[in-house]
């Protein structure tokens, strides 16, 4: 939803802060006063293209910023996610239009391109009317409002599912087939597994291996140093540290009954002498596992060698050997098995595209009745708007391909026949902006705004109506701001009595230069709006009272 909108220097609003709550808010305004200016600044938000002529006159450069409280937008959360833009449960979107027709673009900060602007914008707002960036009028837009009118996300989900399994299932079988014959493949498989399994690979037995051979390598040092250190620590020819310990604590224990703390001494030499001990069977342990064997040392060369020679070979380290030998083996196993899941594959093809073929006929069945009831329910709607004898259609365009399409069989197109015996037209193709703005309201009214974007602006939906139908486009505009935010640009009262919060953009001049200016109405300042709405220049007691009794009738 959108909470705030900024403007500076922008065509001619020098400055506006406007804040927005959910329900309908609509923005009224002399003709010429640049009412329509808020939903020009949207569409740039939104990733329109911007010239020059947008920075108001005489300023360097017009800054755009929109924020966003995406509590009730998990797409455009999610989008935010996927491309590291994403900035707790807020979402701000900055633009900036210098004089000479640059422009840059920010989101939550971080530097955008227009294309994401675009992406974003897809998932927050909608903006209907006489503009070219309406979501509506995109083939993709209108299958998703038809298949959230019809509840179709089980069915969708079951046709993408099958369609995903079908393309799985082809593209394993080219990649078999490109193999073409491998024999010759299995044949080299088998010479380098089993040279491979010859050998102990696994990571535990090649440190062993290297930890022995470290050993008889330095065989001789080793023993030299370890009968060094026996004889010093407790050998029996001449001094050794054992009999030096014992012979310093009974000195002490002789004196000890004079100086109790030499008890201490004595108590952490007795511990230093368990320790030697236990070193010296462990030593003892350590020399008579130390042999000066040439021929083990020679084996352990040889078989030391040959992982290294395997590993040069197959070019990984020697501890990735045995991971490279199942690689190994689990592509022989593939391959050998290479033609009997070539002949399966055709046949779980084909069942693949049956499954689809189901899930699809399902959701068409789906779809056709939803377009039907969304049809009419639009239909009828849009003669209450003012376009009596017009007909609202949904075409179901099949796609013509065999491949089985995650969306499913058929693409959607809206068609509208804005008058009596005219053919319907594509609604993008539909000429006048009121119109368009009125058909794209009874379609959001009809389909009780399920489609997942957040919020809606209608610029101009009420153009060249007047009168009770007025009344009606108000009343219409109020229900679907109960499910979704709605921002309506109009100059009719009857539509603006409607609002929840109400925004009045005046024009005045100083020095010779003109100026728009963005005011949020009060209650005794929306009464005198639609009585100047109502009379025009004269504002008198007939007027404010005919104001004051709209305002009562919508409350």
């Amino acid at each position: 939803m959108l909470t705030h909108l900024s403007l500076k220097h922008f065509v001619v609003v020098s400055a506006a802060e406007l804040s927005f709550g959910p329900g309908l808010t609509v923005i009224s305004g002399e003709t010429g006063a640049g009412k329509s200016l808020l939903v020009d600044a949207l569409g740039l938000i939104s990733g329109l293209r911007a010239d020059s002529g947008v920075v108001r006159h005489g300023a360097d450069r017009a800054e755009l910023v929109a924020e966003f409280s995406l509590q009730h937008s998990a797409a455009a959360a999610a989008w935010l996610r996927d491309n590291e833009l994403d900035e707790d449960e807020a979402c701000q979107v900055r633009r900036v239009i210098r004089a000479d027709g640059g422009s840059r673009a920010w989101i939550n900060g971080r530097p955008a391109t227009l294309g994401q602007l675009a992406d974003l914008a897809s998932r927050l707002v909608e903006i209907h009317g006489q503009h070219e960036h309406q979501a509506l009028l995109a083939k993709g837009s209108q299958l998703a409002l038809l298949d959230a009118y019809a509840r179709n996300d089980g069915a969708r989900a079951a046709v993408d599912t099958a369609a995903r399994g079908w393309t799985a299932l082809l593209r394993e079988r080219e990649a078999l087939i490109a193999k073409g014959d491998v024999s010759e493949r299995i044949g080299w498989l088998e010479h380098q597994y089993h040279e491979l399994e010859r050998e102990t690979l696994e990571p535990e037995a090649i440190a062993r291996l290297l930890a022995d051979h470290k050993r008889h390598a330095h065989a001789a040092g080793l023993i030299a140093a370890c009968d060094a250190a026996f004889a010093r620590l407790g050998g029996e020819d001449g001094p050794s540290l054992s009999r030096a310990l014992q012979q310093v604590r009974g000195e002490l224990q002789r004196v000890a009954e004079h100086e109790a703390r030499l008890t201490d001494v004595d108590a952490m030499l007795d511990a230093a002498a368990i320790q030697i001990d236990e070193a010296l069977a462990l030593l003892g342990r350590v020399r008579d596992d130390l042999d000066l064997d040439p021929s083990a040392f020679d084996t352990l060369e040889q078989r030391l060698g040959r992982l290294h020679e395997l590993a040069r070979k197959h070019r990984v380290a020697p501890e990735q050997l045995a991971a490279h030998r199942d690689g190994l083996a689990a592509e022989l196993e593939l391959l050998r098995g290479a033609g009997e899941r070539l002949a399966r594959l055709d046949g779980e093809i084909a069942a693949a595209a049956q499954a689809w073929r189901r899930a699809a006929d399902a959701l068409t069945g789906s779809r056709r009745e939803a377009a039907t009831a969304l049809s009419a329910a639009t239909t009828a709607l849009i003669a209450e708007l003012g376009m009596g004898g017009g007909r609202f259609d949904i075409a179901l365009e099949p796609i013509g391909e065999d491949r089985p399409d995650p969306q499913g069989a058929e693409r959607v197109e809206f068609l509208v026949a804005a008058n009596p015996g005219q053919p319907p037209r594509a609604l993008r193709k539909v000429a006048s902006g009121g119109e368009l703005s009125r058909v794209s309201l009874a379609i959001e009214v009809a389909a009780l705004g399920l489609d997942a974007v957040p919020s809606m602006v209608f610029d101009e939906v009420d153009s060249g109506i007047g009168g009770a139908v007025a009344e009606i486009v108000g009343q219409k505009l109020r229900a679907l701001g109960a499910s979704r935010q709605v921002l309506c640009v109009t100059h009719l009262p009857q539509v603006a009595a409607q609002g929840h919060a109400h925004y009045r953009v005046s024009k005045s001049a100083s020095d010779g230069v003109t100026q728009s200016l963005v005011q949020r109405l009060d209650p005794k300042q929306r009464e005198e709006e639609l009585a100047r709405m109502l009379g025009g220049v004269e504002l008198t007691k007939e007027v404010r009272a005919a104001a004051k009794r709209l305002l009562a009738d919508v409350d």
